[in-house]
């Protein structure tokens, strides 16, 4: 194991902002698995933290097959971790919004430029990553649409989903979308929590990580084979939205099965204790995401379903 520092800045009032990168093996960069970009993604940087002990550990037992270096950089965003602030703490812009960089630009842009400008040069990349509505997730791998996407190479990880998506504007600054753009085979990992360690999750993500490097030929790992991946499209989702706000008290869990019609969730009145709406299923399928913040505002997306078909 080799540990390195891929990119630093001086600090005028506090140590200097470092971004550290662990190596194993030696040969052509085969993959860079990346963790946390945003300061509250601990179980992101848990993963990753994990993902490190165990390399190590293959690397001296020879399990690592010659040929091959693998880079893991547990946090991007070391500064904003250490306050537990999401985004940037002086300006409050996302770092994963300032891809491919620019290196003479804020100080947010040359970050991503100095990071972008190391792991472009592996053949996969693979993100930690979270979701902008807080809220549990199914695991599952993430592509965007870029016409470099592949997914039958998303199915090797075993997760229960490969979600496709197209993207947005937005999402063209995003190191996922600028990874493929760079000819990297790129995928996003979202596991069940992101400011919480949920270790059953994090076991699923080391896995099907293992199992992933396993059938690309880049480790020796003979583990559980995970899912068949069900491939849905993002837009073939349904999002339940509430029409007021209050207490919100969900009903179902993530992965759970609903019929047509079925309560998920009730809003309480946060006064008076009495129920303002019953949020009901509009389809039979699988709960994909859950809103678990005990508020809600009016018109937020609290679930999403995977229509189940017959």
């Amino acid at each position: 194991m080799r540990k390195k520092t891929l990119y630093e800045i001086e600090s005028l009032y506090r140590d200097n902002f470092r971004v550290t990168s662990y190596e194993f093996g030696k040969g052509k960069k085969s993959v860079c698995i990346l963790g946390n970009i945003r300061g509250n993604e601990v179980q992101q940087l848990y993963v990753c933290s994990q993902l490190v002990k165990r390399f190590k550990e293959m690397e001296e037992a020879g399990k690592i097959k010659a040929g091959h270096k693998i880079m893991v950089v547990p946090s991007a965003n070391p500064y904003s971790m250490n306050i537990k602030k999401r985004f940037w703490p002086t300006d409050n812009t996302d770092i994963n919004r300032m891809f491919p960089g620019y290196d003479q630009g804020e100080t947010t842009q040359r970050i991503a430029a100095g990071i972008f400008e190391e792991v472009k040069k592996y053949r996969y990349g693979i993100q930690l990553a979270s979701f902008y509505m807080p809220g549990k997730f199914t695991p599952h791998v993430r592509m965007m649409k870029t016409g470099f996407e592949d997914i039958e190479l998303a199915k090797e990880f075993g997760m229960p989903y490969v979600v496709i998506r197209n993207p947005r504007p937005y999402d063209t600054t995003t190191l996922n979308y600028n990874w493929q753009i760079w000819e990297t085979h790129a995928f996003s990992l979202y596991t069940t929590t992101t400011e919480h360690i949920d270790k059953a999750s994090a076991v699923m993500a080391i896995h099907s990580v293992l199992n992933f490097l396993a059938k690309e030929g880049i480790v020796d790992y003979c583990g559980h084979e995970g899912y068949i991946s069900h491939v849905v499209e993002d837009t073939d989702m349904v999002s339940v939205r509430t029409r007021v706000s209050g207490i919100f008290e969900s009903k179902v869990e993530v992965g759970e099965e609903v019929l047509k019609g079925q309560i998920l969730a009730e809003t309480i009145d946060p006064y008076e204790g009495t129920v303002k709406e019953v949020l009901e299923s509009p389809v039979d399928g699988i709960v994909f995401f859950v809103h678990d913040e005990p508020l809600t505002y009016a018109k937020t997306a609290v679930f999403k379903l995977v229509v189940r078909k017959e």
